[in-house]
């Protein structure tokens, strides 16, 4: 039988030198290769085709690099097989007469079968009673490879890599189709950056990249080597990880073969031969396990964001492997000093170890763009050595979730539920009864307690008779006649439920809605539903959950005239030819998602009364001579507003700070046990740290002051405070 096949092969070969009947060559030669796999060829060869046109266009999967706002500064990588394209001209001459001398000597000869390889290989395969050579050209093994690229399930993939005659024989045909659409310098092109040459290598760039820690088009004549050599079986020819002597002696035979083609010269190969392997190894990093300290609660909520965009895929699922397979070039919003500042302020107050989370969020007012998430915790999957939990009855089973941590503290996750923010939310309320005609002047008499219209239970702290809700202040000092101003920079409980009342706690929620905010737990979603908002009375005291992310996209709207720009971690996505990322619609996903969802005018009377806040005092009214937070203004230099906020009992505090170029929302609670009192002590800490990362991001960037809103907003008011109406101009610090 194998002599008979042999004579078939011969005779074949024969007809091929005088170019005659390829086609029918190709079929002859493998033909007993396909009968022994029980497979009729044709039916192999047809049922698993693909056009000449789409193997022209089938990409391999590449890398996607994620950069800081610089354009400049890694922040990560996504892939699946690590591989960057690169053009045939950018390989050093090294590589290319390399790959050819160790995987195909004929390549530039053959139209994509070598027939004196294929009859060659038959005989030793036979012989061998197995397979012990092949006779794959360069063209066949880009074939291959590209038909495994584009499968779409696990059934296209084994039948591209599957080791059958009918798979040959597709190869084969496609390989000769092939050659007639592309030159031969494009078929090395696209095989050099296919091919694996192990160590998490894939293309000639991340082989050169992680072996020696350069580019290829610096590869030496022994390195180009030793990477072609790599290629028919990396796991037995990686210097790294292997056999030094066989790599070096699959290297040498490598060399041997180029000066065999009179790549190289007699005495070039032989100095190639007597160098050693000098590796200098990159581990290329992946995901955001592995992204730069700091920036991996960024890194990870960048992802979670991916993972929702449609533009991307019809699923998470789909989203998530185009980031690792699309070779994208990702510049995000994260500016790397505003990162720092925030991180290192974060640092000087809490440390990782502590079970207190202190953490901020900083948001470029009018675009979205987040700019710094920092908190103190470190990115990473081992809690071997984390703290006890914090929560006794967990104490035993679970350890505590610092210093290491994976779970999205600052916002941006799905499974992130958030923390009670208290009186931030009176900006809500605020911003309801000014949208409804009550101006900055609503003047309120405003007890030590109020009973309100709104119904609790008795187990209430806060119960009072015939089952009202009667919240308190939290100082006797706060009793009096106030206003927006006065309401709002001392944090005045029983005026603003006596103003929430006026308009309405449904307004008060929906408001927060359309800032951004979304409801995570389940009370929180029954409350905010429209059969229970209207009597949502402690709503204006921020009891329900929320995240440093969302409260930063809030009030950036606020100072952005009532501008909102969904939070936003890009600032430009282009795909692996260099194109803008678009949607369905044509539209950048990384452009700015922003609405009009304020007037101006209300926005900026939310922002007068904010001021008060600061210790900046209102442009237009009365501040009622103290604040909750009166030396940040002292501290950032500059015009700010803001709202600092502590839950009941201490058990999370907040500050939200805000100027025309920036926004900032920092807290500091317990993300494992709610019920944790942060204390009085550690209140003041998301204040200083937000009015210091203000000063110190924007420290060289212009002074920017904000717009009086106008007399309708103001209302009635007092003589000395209409005289404060001409100041649109900060005072001297």
């Amino acid at each position: 039988m194998i002599a008979r096949t042999m004579r078939v092969a011969g005779g074949f070969l024969a007809l091929l030198r005088t170019g005659l009947i390829v086609g029918l060559a190709v079929a002859a030669l493998v033909y007993p290769l396909a009968a022994v796999s029980g497979m009729g060829v044709k039916q192999g060869a047809d049922e698993l085709a693909m056009p000449p046109e789409a193997l022209r266009q089938a990409l391999p999967a590449q890398t996607t690099h994620v950069y800081a706002a610089d354009g400049t500064t890694m922040l990560a990588q996504f892939y699946e097989e690590y591989r960057t394209y690169t053009s045939l001209d950018a390989m050093s001459v090294n590589v290319q007469h390399a790959i050819v001398a160790a995987e195909d000597a004929r390549f530039w000869e053959h139209h994509g079968v070598d027939f004196k390889g294929v009859a060659r290989a038959f005989v030793a395969n036979h012989k061998a009673g197995g397979v012990s050579q092949g006779a794959s050209t360069i063209t066949m093994q880009y074939v291959r490879n590209a038909l495994r690229d584009s499968a779409r399930t696990p059934a296209e993939v084994n039948a591209a890599t599957e080791q059958t005659g009918a798979r040959k024989v597709r190869e084969m045909k496609l390989a000769i189709e092939l050659e007639k659409h592309m030159s031969k310098q494009e078929i090395l092109e696209r095989y050099l950056n296919v091919a694996y040459f192990g160590h998490r290598a894939y293309g000639v760039q991340a082989a050169a990249e992680v072996y020696f820690s350069k580019k290829p088009a610096d590869l030496t004549v022994p390195e180009a080597a030793l990477l072609a050599g790599l290629v028919q079986a990396p796991s037995s020819y990686d210097p790294a990880v292997g056999d030094a002597k066989a790599a070096t002696a699959r290297r040498n035979y490598v060399i041997d073969r180029m000066a065999d083609l009179r790549y190289l010269s007699a005495a070039d190969a032989t100095a190639a031969r007597a160098e050693p392997i000098a590796l200098k190894l990159t581990d290329p990093p992946n995901d955001c396990l592995a992204t730069r300290p700091g920036y991996g609660f960024f890194c990870a909520m960048f992802r979670s964001w991916w993972a929702n965009q449609p533009a991307f895929g019809a699923n998470s699922t789909e989203r998530l492997e185009a980031l690792r397979r699309g070779g994208y070039r990702i510049v995000t919003s994260l500016d790397p000093r505003v990162q720092d500042v925030a991180q290192a302020q974060i640092l000087k107050r809490e440390q990782a170890r502590s079970p207190y989370a202190l953490g901020q969020v900083a948001i470029e007012p009018g675009t979205g763009l987040i700019r710094a998430m920092a908190v103190n915790r470190v990115y990473s999957l081992d809690r071997a050595s984390n703290g006890p939990h914090s929560d006794p009855r967990q104490r035993k089973r679970l350890r505590g979730n610092y210093p290491n941590t994976v779970n999205p503290l600052l916002g941006g996750g799905d499974d992130m539920a958030g923390y009670q923010a208290g009186s931030t939310f009176k900006m809500f309320t605020m911003l309801a009864a000014l949208e409804q005609g009550l101006p900055l002047s609503t003047a309120i008499y405003s007890p030590k307690t109020v009973q309100t219209k709104y119904k609790t239970g008795r187990s209430s702290p806060a119960h009072c008779g015939n089952d009202f809700w009667c919240p308190s202040n939290a100082s006797d000092s706060m009793t009096g006649r106030q206003t927006m101003w006065s309401g709002f920079g001392k944090s005045v409980n029983t005026y603003f439920v006596q103003l929430e009342q006026r308009v309405g706690a449904d307004a008060a929620v929906r408001m927060a809605e359309r800032l951004g905010l979304r409801w995570r737990t389940g009370i929180d979603k029954t409350q905010a539903s429209p059969a229970k908002a209207k009597g949502w009375g402690a709503f204006t005291l921020g009891v329900a959950d929320t995240t440093p992310l969302e409260m930063a996209g809030a009030f950036a709207t606020v100072v952005a005239d009532g501008v909102h720009c969904e939070p936003i971690p890009v600032s430009s996505i282009t795909d692996a030819s260099g194109k803008p990322a678009v949607d369905d619609k044509g539209v950048e996903v990384a452009k700015p998602r922003c609405a009009q969802v304020l007037s101006a005018d209300v926005a900026r009377g939310a922002v007068d009364a904010a001021r008060c806040v600061t210790g900046y005092k209102a442009a237009t009214g009365d501040c009622g001579g103290w604040s909750t937070a009166p030396r940040v203004f002292a501290t950032v230099r500059r015009p700010v507003a803001g709202k600092s906020g502590t839950t009941d009992d201490d058990r999370a505090a907040w500050f939200v700070g805000m100027t025309p170029g920036l926004t900032v929302a920092g807290f500091i609670a317990d993300p494992d046990n709610p019920l944790h009192r942060v204390g009085s002590g550690n209140a003041g800490k998301p204040r200083e740290t937000v009015a210091e990362t203000l000063r110190d991001a924007l420290a060289g960037t212009p002074v920017r002051g904000f717009t009086p809103p106008s007399s309708q907003i103001v209302g009635k008011q007092p003589p000395a405070a209409k005289a404060r109406t001409k100041t649109t101009t900060p005072p001297r610090a």
